[in-house]
């Protein structure tokens, strides 16, 4: 074949492994679809009890969603509504490993207070420890390796994990409706790491999800993301060794395996990703890049979509302070303050912002619609690429009329990160939101 022969079929080449990458994708989507919504016998719940005290009502209800490779999970999903509240038509939804404790309760009393309006909390996401006693990603990887095997859709761990909640926003409305004669409409899901992976996948997969927060599960479009992982870090994380140990990362070149990370990758599902969405990552987690959200961010069809990152905070979102205390509370309020803009109907500040360069400086201009009371730039150095375990600095910026215009240099040697924040006030709450993370090298 000659030189001109080539060229020309080249575009056709990519038309057709398009062609085939997009079929790989419908099918990966209706897998899931498929099997959340096929009835399961086994699904049930009641209330179990109903504690009331000073600050509200604890309510505690014990669900069975489904049976799942001849397995039976059952979970425990909580409540709790603050004392004299408006309930209204939508509910925040939370998931989240084991089950309820003194910090969990804590923490969807804490919520709830914040947002003003009722939090549900659900455990056993997923129900563990399976499969000869696995947990975590262990347990999930095992499923993948298992899919495989057999090729059995049902198999990825994360399909059940979504059923789960559909069927716990199932018990949520019926349980409404006869409490508190109130009918549920809408919900806000969440949860984190890979909670946080579920909730994505919620929202692709139920019209009643009203808006999503997914926290640290900055992994969206994997088959870019594992590859500059490996670019940044000169290897993997040890963080996702349950996948590098199983033979999944880097990702077999097979149709069977290609399909099953378009089942689980929310990136493939993003056309149905079109509801409010609140991104927040730690800028120090070491499961992920510190850019890795760039990878992803401008496919997110959301028209309102905000981040927030958590500087000097790793997967946990603790933010370590000067002082060496460390707490939360950053994740916290911008959580409850999304929450509660929703719930409500209140549209959220929108943040604008674009990256350039400018005399040789690299410039970050952000222009917010609604007036911040506040705005920082936060920069780490590093001498490659892996920024795990930086210290972030923080720096004044001024703002004019809603806009900010902050310069950076290139570092000396090595990389330089940054992004901006903007703090708001939502009553009670004060609240930050972020730009995207870039990182810029040293000039040669």
């Amino acid at each position: 074949m000659n030189a001109r022969n080539r060229t020309s079929r080249w575009p056709l080449l990519c038309l057709v492994s398009l062609a085939g990458t997009m079929a790989t994708a419908r099918v990966a989507r209706a897998d899931l679809f498929d099997y959340v919504n096929k009835p399961d016998p086994a699904f049930s719940w009641k209330l179990k009890q109903k504690t009331v005290n000073a600050t509200g009502t604890l309510y505690d209800i014990e669900m069975v969603s489904q049976v799942w490779q001849g397995i039976t999970w059952t979970h425990q999903l909580q409540v709790f509504l603050p004392k004299d509240v408006k309930l209204s038509s939508t509910l925040f939804l939370w998931n989240q490993g084991g089950k309820a404790s003194t910090g969990s309760i804590a923490m969807m009393m804490t919520l709830a207070d914040k947002m003003k309006a009722p939090v549900a909390f659900l455990y056993g996401i997923p129900n563990q420890p399976l499969l000869d006693g696995k947990k975590e990603d262990a347990l999930i990887a095992e499923t993948f390796v298992r899919y495989l095997k057999t090729g059995d859709a049902s198999w990825p761990l994360l399909f059940p994990m979504v059923k789960s909640l559909i069927r716990a926003m199932d018990v949520l409305q019926a349980f409404s409706r006869q409490e508190w004669k109130v009918q549920i409409t809408h919900f806000i899901v969440s949860g984190a790491s890979k909670r946080g992976w579920t909730t994505w996948l919620t929202g692709a997969a139920d019209r009643r999800v009203k808006a999503i927060a997914p926290l640290v599960i900055d992994t969206l479009n994997m088959r870019a993301q594992l590859p500059h992982q490996l670019k940044s870090y000169g290897k993997y994380s040890e963080m996702i060794r349950d996948y590098t140990q199983r033979g999944l990362v880097p990702m077999p070149d097979t149709p069977r395996a290609k399909k099953l990370w378009a089942m689980v990758d929310p990136w493939v599902y993003r056309e149905k990703l079109t509801m409010p969405t609140l991104i927040i990552n730690g800028a120090n987690d070491p499961y992920w890049t510190v850019d890795s959200l760039n990878l992803y961010w401008n496919d997110l069809p959301a028209a309102k979509k905000w981040v927030l990152y958590v500087p000097n905070a790793g997967h946990n979102l603790k933010q370590k302070r000067d002082d060496g205390k460390e707490d939360n509370m950053r994740a916290l309020n911008t959580l409850a303050a999304f929450a509660r803009h929703q719930i409500i109907d209140n549209p959220m500040p929108k943040l604008e912002w674009r990256h350039f360069e400018e005399d040789g400086r690299f410039s970050l201009r952000v222009q917010a619609k609604s007036s911040p009371v506040g705005a920082r730039l936060w920069l780490a150095d590093a001498p490659t690429r892996d920024f795990r375990k930086v210290r972030w600095a923080k720096r004044p910026v001024p703002l004019v009329k809603g806009a900010l215009l902050a310069q950076v240099e290139a570092p000396a040697k090595g990389y330089r990160a940054f992004f901006a924040e903007m703090e708001f006030r939502d009553n009670h709450i004060p609240y930050t939101l972020s730009t995207q993370i870039r990182v810029v090298e040293a000039k040669r």
